[in-house]
């Protein structure tokens, strides 16, 4: 097991250095950063001055190396648009974006894994077919669409509804913002206030569709296939019940390959989080990347894509030793390879 957590955390510092390097080539390389950061009426010496105080005039691998320790310190310089930290920046936004991701990876899970197992248990029946076509829509309706429905459903006509019924607007959902935030040290959060929780509802659902879609789906393709394996017929011979034989053996053993999936997907919502963030106008990491591109703010994007990139393979990480503690045979077969190389 030992040589098997090595492994991984080998590959992940591999992948973290690549990403690394691609990032300081764009910091570096894709425009001249003193010129992003000096107005048109700097002379020649302040701008050698400021060339040299930034390091510019060191060889490429000292530079490289720096922007590393920096990197592992969350120091990336300064934003060109914001003048500010950007750590600083990262740290104010930081919590909207995982606050999203967590309650849209909490809907998917909640919703598509139980869909899942009744879309597999009832086949061929009406509520089936009915959830099975609506997942379709789930898949091929692109996020955007899907938030500006919601906007216009549960925000806007939802004002006449409330009005025709004799209801109070509150009941209402916002179509954009975080509402009322609570801090908590550094951390800021809207799930502890009626307002944030409101604010994150719509969001999350948008953030949540097409992953509990892929959820269901995986979930229901997984457990039929176990339910035609020969164990299950011979827990049923044993004379289990169907709620024990459903539950306590099928689901258990269709759950193993999903997690991989399931961890990946929690991955691409924290990079993909950006379209719901815009069109919410939630004041997340995503909305933060958006305007450094209409901006070329380069420290600002590449701080971004370090930290998306540490956040999947942590989680990927996690993943395949989650995996390797519930499956042993993970283990036995590295060792094996282990064993051959040598």
């Amino acid at each position: 097991m030992l040589s098997f957590v090595v492994s991984r955390l080998l590959q992940a510092a591999a992948v973290m250095t690549a990403v690394s390097f691609l990032c300081f080539v764009l910091f570096n390389f894709v425009g001249d950063p003193v010129s992003n950061m000096v107005g048109q009426e700097a002379s020649p010496q302040e701008r050698e001055e400021l060339r040299r105080d930034l390091g510019l005039d060191d060889p490429v691998p000292l530079q490289f190396v720096r922007f590393l320790g920096n990197a592992a310190t969350g120091n990336f310089g300064r934003s060109y648009r914001m003048a500010r930290p950007v750590g600083q920046l990262i740290v104010e936004r930081l919590p909207a974006t995982l606050e999203l991701v967590f309650c849209g990876a909490l809907v998917a899970l909640a919703l598509g894994i139980p869909l899942g197992v009744l879309t597999a248990l009832r086949r061929d029946t009406w509520d089936t077919r009915m959830v099975m076509t609506l997942s379709l829509a789930g898949v091929a309706m692109p996020t955007f669409v899907s938030g500006i429905l919601l906007i216009y459903v549960f925000s806007v006509e939802c004002k006449s509804w409330v009005d025709w019924l004799g209801l109070t607007a509150d009941l209402c959902f916002p179509s954009f913002g975080r509402g009322e935030t609570v801090r908590l040290g550094w951390w800021t959060t809207g799930l502890l206030t009626g307002s944030g929780i409101k604010a994150i509802v719509l969001p999350a659902v948008t953030l949540s569709l097409f992953q509990m879609t892929l959820v269901l789906r995986l979930i229901r393709s997984e457990m039929l296939e176990v339910l035609r394996t020969d164990y299950i017929k011979f827990a049923r011979a044993r004379g289990l019940t169907n709620r024990a034989v459903h539950f306590r053996h099928a689901l258990k053993n269709t759950l193993l390959p999903v997690i991989t999936v399931i961890g990946l997907q929690i991955g691409g919502l924290i990079a993909f989080s950006i379209i719901t963030e815009t069109v919410f106008q939630w004041p997340g990491m995503g909305q933060l990347f958006i305007q450094s591109v209409q901006f070329a703010d380069i420290p600002v994007m590449a701080a971004y894509l370090v930290l998306v990139s540490f956040f999947f393979v942590v989680i990927n990480l996690v993943v395949d030793l989650t995996y390797a503690v519930i499956d042993p045979r993970l283990r036995v077969d590295r060792a094996k390879a282990v064993g051959n190389a040598h």
